[in-house]
C-alpha cells in the first residue's frame, strides 16, 4: 500500500493532507469543548446545530465551486483555499458568543467545500491505475482517521498543559504547511471540455450522480453512514462529561477508539477488495453500523463505549473508503470534478438530516431513543441501497453506432451489426448519453 508513495506529486498531496486534518481534528476537538463551554447544559444541541451549519456549506457551496473554478489552475486554487482557511481559525479562538461560532464556521467549511472535490478530483488523475489509486484511497481514509486519533491524543496531551483555545493554532499551522506542500509540487489541471453553462456546470455533476444506478446506492449509503457516525461525533462529549461526568481528555481518547477501528478497517481493505466486489463490502460495513448502535443501547461504562465507538469505527471505514473507486468508474475524466462535487455535497447533505437529529434527540428524548433512531435509519439506508444498486452491474455490455472504428473508446471493441459492441462500467458522459 505504502509503494504509491513513491509517486512523489501524490507523496506531497498526502503529507498536505495529513497535516492539515490534524490540525482540524485539534480544532474539532476545541469547538465540542467550546460548545460545552458557552452553552452548558445544551452543548449537545448547540454542537449539533454547529456541524448543521457545517454541512449546509458543503451542501451549497461545493457544486457551484465546482462549476465557477473547473477550469482554474488547481495548485492556485488549493493554495488559497488553505491561506483562507488559516485565516478563519486564527479567529476562532477570539469568540465570545455561540453565533460568533456559527458564522465562522460558514465561512471556513465554504472554504473546505470548495477545496476537497478538487483535491479528491485530483487525485485520479495523478495516479490512473486502479491499484494504486485503491492505495490511494486507503492512505485517504488512513489521514481522516488520524484526525479522529492522532489529534484527539495530542488534544488529549495538550489539554493538560494549556487551555483548549490554544488547540486552533494547530489548525492554523496545519492549512499553513498543507499550502506550502502543494506549492511544492505541480498539479494537472482540469481537462478540458465542452462550453456548458453556469446553470448546466452546476447541475451536471448532480444529474450524473441521480443517473447511474450504483451511485444512487451509494447515497443511501451515505445516509446509512451518516446515521451511524453522528452518534458519535455529536454526543461523545454529552455522554463522556455529561452523564459519566468524566474529565474532557476522556472524550478526546473515546474519538480516538473510533478513529482506531476506522484506520484498522482501512488497512485491510486493499486486499479485502483484491477478493470481495465494493458492494458486498460496503454493505457489510452497514450491518457493523446497525449491530454497534444496538449494542451501544445497554452500555453505560465507559470501557463499554469505547469499545461500541472501535467497532463503528469499522463499519464507517468499510462504507466510506471504497466510494472513490465507485465515483471514478463512473464518469469519463472531464466529469469527475463535478461528480465528486456532487458526492460531496449529497453525501453531506445527509449529515446534515443526521447531525442535527443527534444533537436534538440526544438532548429532548435520551440516548436511548437516539440509538434507537440512528440504528433504524442506519438500517434504512442500507436496505435502499441493497434495492438501489444491482449486484451485477459492472458489465454493461452495449453497442456504439455512431463513432469510427479507430476512436480511442472502441479498443478492444467487437463489430457486430449495427456498430462495436463492448462492455464496461456503467457511466454517463458525452459518449454514453
Amino acid at each position: 500500500m505504502l509503494s504509491v508513495l513513491k509517486n512523489r506529486t501524490y507523496r506531497h498531496l498526502f503529507l498536505a493532507q495529513v497535516i492539515a486534518l490534524l490540525g482540524t481534528g485539534l480544532a474539532t476537538v476545541a469547538l465540542g469543548l467550546q460548545a460545552f463551554e458557552l452553552a452548558d447544559g445544551n452543548a449537545g444541541a448547540v454542537l449539533g446545530t454547529a456541524l448543521a451549519i457545517k454541512m449546509i456549506a458543503y451542501v451549497a457551496v461545493a457544486p457551484i465551486a465546482t462549476a465557477f473554478t473547473e477550469q482554474m489552475p488547481r495548485r492556485a486554487m488549493l493554495v488559497t483555499l488553505d491561506l483562507i482557511r488559516a485565516g478563519v481559525a486564527l479567529c476562532l479562538p477570539y469568540i465570545t458568543g455561540v453565533w460568533q461560532a456559527y458564522a465562522l464556521i460558514f465561512i471556513l467549511q465554504a472554504a473546505s467545500a470548495a477545496f476537497t472535490p478538487t483535491f479528491q478530483a485530483t487525485i485520479p488523475d495523478v495516479l490512473p491505475d486502479e491499484d494504486d489509486y485503491t492505495n490511494a484511497l486507503s492512505l485517504s481514509r488512513l489521514a481522516y482517521d488520524l484526525e479522529k486519533v492522532g489529534s484527539p491524543l495530542l488534544a488529549a496531551v495538550l489539554l493538560a498543559l494549556m487551555s483548549y483555545h490554544n488547540l486552533y493554532l494547530g489548525t492554523v499551522v496545519g492549512f499553513l504547511a498543507s499550502a506550502s506542500l502543494v506549492v511544492s509540487v505541480v498539479l494537472p489541471d482540469p481537462k478540458p471540455g465542452q462550453p456548458r453553462s453556469i446553470y448546466d456546470r452546476t447541475t451536471r455533476g448532480l444529474r450524473l450522480y441521480l443517473t447511474v444506478p450504483r451511485l444512487r446506492g451509494l447515497l443511501a449509503l451515505n445516509l446509512a453512514v451518516a446515521a451511524g457516525g453522528s452518534m458519535v461525533f455529536v454526543n461523545t462529549v454529552v455522554l463522556v462529561q455529561g452523564v459519566m461526568s468524566l474529565h474532557e481528555r476522556y472524550t478526546a481518547t473515546a474519538l480516538a477508539a473510533f478513529g482506531l477501528g476506522s484506520m484498522l478497517a482501512a488497512l485491510l481493505l486493499p486486499r479485502l477488495l483484491k477478493r470481495i466486489d465494493d458492494r458486498p463490502t460496503m454493505l457489510s460495513g452497514t450491518a457493523v453500523l446497525v449491530l454497534a448502535l444496538l449494542v451501544g443501547m445497554f452500555t453505560s461504562s465507559y470501557a463499554g463505549l469505547v469499545v461500541v465507538w472501535a467497532v463503528i469505527g469499522v463499519g464507517y471505514s468499510l462504507v466510506l473508503t471504497p466510494s472513490g473507486r465507485i465515483l471514478r468508474r463512473s464518469a469519463s475524466p472531464e466529469d469527475r470534478p463535478a461528480l465528486f462535487a456532487a458526492q460531496f455535497a449529497l453525501s453531506h447533505g445527509c449529515w446534515l438530516i443526521t447531525y442535527p437529529l443527534a444533537g436534538w434527540l440526544g438532548a429532548t428524548a435520551g440516548m436511548t431513543a437516539t440509538y434507537v433512531v440512528l440504528a433504524a435509519m442506519t438500517a434504512l439506508g442500507a436496505f435502499a441501497a441493497a434495492s438501489l444498486w444491482p449486484a451485477a452491474d459492472e458489465d454493461d455490455r452495449h453497442v456504439h453506432a455512431d463513432l469510427s472504428p479507430d476512436h480511442p473508446h472502441l479498443s478492444g471493441a467487437k463489430l457486430v451489426t449495427g456498430g462495436h459492441e463492448h462492455a464496461h462500467p456503467i457511466r454517463k458522459d458525452l459518449l454514453h448519453p
